[in-house]
């Protein structure tokens, strides 16, 4: 017999249910508005601030959005916003748990150099001019820019794989990992370092080298990994 407490339910959490029950079914779809908050408190028999706490939940959820002084809005989920809801917890846990930043590392190496690869099989004429793009803006971006130039030539290569997914990925890692790059930017020689290596990727995806490409991509992170970490070690 299972004799652990019965958890009391607060009513936001049913209200919560409720309203995403009758999401799910279609009843409301991408675009359209939720009823007032008046009409879901006399459909569901409850106070003000259980409807408007349910509604803050789904908004928080990527459900739906809300403006002042307007009726809830229900909205289609995009990886962007499901990874962006993730950024405060992954900046937490890197904080606190040393060894979470070298898994992400690795998570890193293992899901660029895949992408890498994709990248060479699947481009197309635009995406390698956009990635030539990302390569001159580098080239002439301030120290203070590089690190956002840097994610724009990692994204693009995910974006080129034709998985909408993936740049919503690896921008998301970038963002998590950000105070970590941008230390690794100011580290004599990085730029000319990394501007160089991406070039190489970029010479490897235009090639349609698969195999090379994904090797590129992965002696970049690893070498960059590998060259910074004693310096980033050390006492400041």
């Amino acid at each position: 017999m299972n004799s652990e407490p019965i958890q009391r339910r607060k009513l936001y959490q049913d209200v919560l249910e409720r309203v995403m029950a009758r999401i799910s079914a279609g009843e409301f779809a991408p675009g359209e508005t939720l009823p007032s908050e008046r009409e879901l408190m006399d459909a569901y028999k409850v106070g003000r601030p259980a409807i408007r706490e349910a509604l803050q939940q789904l908004e928080r959820s990527g459900i739906v959005s809300i403006s002042h002084g307007e009726r809830a809005r229900v909205v289609l989920p995009t990886a962007e916003s499901l990874v962006d809801q993730m950024t405060g917890a992954a900046r937490y846990l890197l904080s606190v748990e040393p060894r979470s930043l070298d898994h992400l590392k690795e998570a890193r190496v293992f899901l660029e150099a895949g992408l890498a690869r994709l990248a060479a099989q699947r481009a197309d004429e635009a995406g390698l001019a956009q990635l030539r793009q990302c390569i001159s803006d580098h080239r002439d971006a301030s120290l203070d820019d590089f690190l956002r130039r840097d994610i724009a030539f990692h994204r693009q290569i995910a974006a080129m794989s034709g998985n909408p997914i993936f740049p919503a990925v690896v921008d998301g890692m970038l963002t998590w990992l950000g105070e970590y790059y941008r230390t690794l930017v100011r580290v004599p020689g990085a730029e000319s370092l990394t501007l160089q290596e991406h070039q190489r990727i970029y010479d490897m995806i235009a090639a349609r080298d698969a195999e090379g490409a994904e090797r590129a991509m992965a002696d970049h992170l690893n070498r960059a990994n590998a060259l910074y970490r004693p310096l980033l070690d050390q006492p400041s």
